[in-house]
């Protein structure tokens, strides 16, 4: 009998939400007791992306042209917006979950199955949500910071929310495997597209930085935390604000 993926990851989930429940409070701060183990991470993703993510994008990005680029980025976006309903749910954003799926209704008829993106012209402009976002507005903090092989920096709870939103996705679950595939396909596609757009920003972190693991975590955190509303600035000096401080890092992250 196939065991479902949400079980496979039951064990893990429950590692994990019994450290970050018990970790300090976020946006106090860097908590990292695996920085040795993270820096190894990183360097190894560094590594993939000068040898392999980096080529591979510069060739995406200058073959295809950008119509294209944008139409199969936003066919990407499309296909997630189940997924974003599905937490809009489980956290009682029941406005949110109206929205997103006018959103998808209006591409995926419209917008010719996602390629364009109508909505956002109609007012329906994307709203992000993910099981980590969730998971914070269920009261568990965000745990240790953690460096995952090739997605890069995260959180135990948001490792713990990616998990859970790749297993429960709702579109992924109704395709058959070549579509799967397909799916799988665009994601990359997006992922190089996204990687080229914005080589400067990225690469000055990565190449650049005298220390490329610290500037990467301090970027993740503040930005996710932002994300979340909750303190920022408070990655790098341990020192809360209250929210409604401007994203600095937002041409990074769009």
């Amino acid at each position: 009998m196939t065991i479902p993926n949400f079980l496979r990851i039951l064990p893990f989930a429950g590692t994990i939400l019994l450290t970050a429940c018990a970790s300090p409070d976020e946006g106090r701060g860097i908590n990292d007791p695996y920085e040795e183990t993270n820096r190894a991470w990183h360097d190894r993703n560094v590594a993939l992306d000068r040898a392999v993510i980096r080529p591979v994008s510069n060739a995406y990005g200058t073959a295809v042209p950008d119509p294209l680029r944008r139409g199969l980025s936003n066919v990407s976006d499309t296909l997630s917006i189940p997924g974003a309903v599905v937490n809009d749910l489980l956290q009682f954003e029941l406005g949110d979950a109206v929205h997103n799926t006018a959103r998808f209704a209006v591409n995926a008829t419209i917008g010719l199955a996602g390629l364009f993106d109508p909505a956002t012209e109609m007012g329906l402009e994307a709203r992000d949500a993910d099981f980590g976002e969730t998971l914070h507005r269920w009261g568990v903090t965000e745990g240790a910071y953690v460096v995952l092989p090739v997605y890069g920096p995260s959180t135990e709870r948001d490792a713990l929310g990616l998990a859970v939103d790749v297993a429960l996705d709702p579109v992924g679950s109704l395709l058959g495997s070549n579509e799967r595939k397909a799916k799988t396909g665009l994601t990359v596609a997006e992922l190089a597209d996204t990687r080229y757009r914005y080589s400067d920003i990225y690469e000055s972190i990565i190449y650049e930085s005298a220390d490329s693991y610290a500037q990467m975590r301090l970027t993740y955190l503040d930005q996710r935390r932002y994300e979340l509303g909750t303190p920022i600035g408070s990655a790098a000096t341990g020192e809360t604000e209250g929210g409604g401080s401007y994203d600095i890092y937002e041409d990074f992250y769009e």
